[in-house]
């Protein structure tokens, strides 16, 4: 905890000068028992050693100095939104997407997880949108509209295909709009707390890479070299299939229906959420990848900064002060 004004922490020295005439109250009181005839009467007045006569000062003193901590301005650590953050949502949306191990499918399950992240991110904050599936899609540029990133989210199944799935190329293509989004040269020339900060990548996929100029790993470094985070999703079982029809003679085999595995690859995710120093998740039902969402979404676009927590001792004070006006209303001794 730190203070906008520390020195008004002296004023904690009215704590002990309050004990102090405490204490000389009572020695007053103690010369006036010495003077006083009817013992009974002073006994019931001065409340025996019960320790319940102490209550109300303590309570008092308590809430002098929440009251005198509450005027030097107190603050806590914390992480609170950023204007110049940018959170660059990539999807995959080839054609594995379209599975339904998770209901009511895979590309549906992750439109939904998207949704709530919008929800929970700082309204400041700017969400790009990039579907990849053979290449990479800038679907919405970074923008602090969310009806325009929930629009395109909604026609995200157009991008698709059954063209492969480019998770090097993708992973690039965020990077370079994360930043140009911020439009800060130094970004790509040294990975430090700030520009950790500014910009973050949350990538869902379902499958292997099998496509693309730059393999997985080496997208992660072009993050790591940028200091972006990229945060990973893999979405779906390990059982999960996908059924086509071909329609011909396929492979020297009779067209037809065809079911083909299609489970994800959490093992190359996870290495890209280590390599950049971001976070891994494994998905394998709608209300997981949900779960990841709605975490990320309360954590992305916020850096490390201050918060005033003055009202909390303000609040403290008010309510220790009412608790010592009552305890002296009921416990304090009076005259018969």
């Amino acid at each position: 905890m730190s203070f906008d004004r520390p020195w008004l922490l002296l004023a904690l020295l009215a704590i002990p000068a309050a004990i102090g005439i405490w204490m000389l109250a009572q020695r007053r009181r103690m010369r006036y028992a010495l003077t006083f005839t009817n013992l009974d009467l002073l006994a019931s007045v001065a409340g025996g050693r019960s320790v319940r006569r102490f209550v109300p000062p303590i309570l008092f003193l308590l809430a002098l100095a929440s009251l005198c901590v509450a005027v030097a301005r107190p603050h806590h650590k914390t992480r609170v939104p950023s204007e110049r953050a940018t959170v660059i949502l990539v999807v995959d949306v080839s054609g594995s997407m379209q599975a339904t191990d998770v209901k009511p499918t895979r590309l549906a399950a992750a439109q939904a997880a998207v949704r709530k992240f919008l929800d929970k991110v700082p309204k400041r904050v700017r969400v790009g949108l990039i579907a990849f599936a053979g290449e990479p899609q800038v679907a919405t540029p970074p923008t602090a509209d969310r009806e325009l990133v929930r629009a395109s989210l909604d026609n995200l199944a157009f991008f698709g295909g059954f063209g492969g799935t480019a998770i090097g190329d993708a992973l690039d293509s965020a990077v370079n709009l994360g930043k140009q989004a911020v439009s800060n040269p130094s970004l790509a020339a040294a990975s430090t707390p700030k520009t950790r900060d500014l910009v973050s990548i949350l990538f869902l996929s379902d499958g292997h890479q099998t496509r693309g100029l730059l393999e997985p790993l080496e997208g992660a470094q072009r993050a790591k070299d940028a200091g972006i985070r990229v945060y990973t999703v893999a979405l779906g079982t390990p059982g999960g299939t996908l059924t086509r029809d071909f329609g011909g003679p396929f492979g020297g085999q009779p067209g037809g229906p065809r079911t083909i595995p299609v489970p994800p690859d959490p093992a190359t995710l996870r290495a890209i959420a280590q390599t950049t120093g971001g976070q891994f998740f494994n998905a394998r039902s709608a209300e997981a990848v949900q779960a990841a969402y709605s975490k990320l979404g309360s954590r992305l676009g916020r850096v490390a900064g201050r918060s005033e927590i003055t009202y909390v001792f303000l609040g403290a004070a008010m309510g220790l002060l009412l608790a010592a006006g009552v305890a002296s209303a009921f416990l304090s001794p009076r005259l018969p």
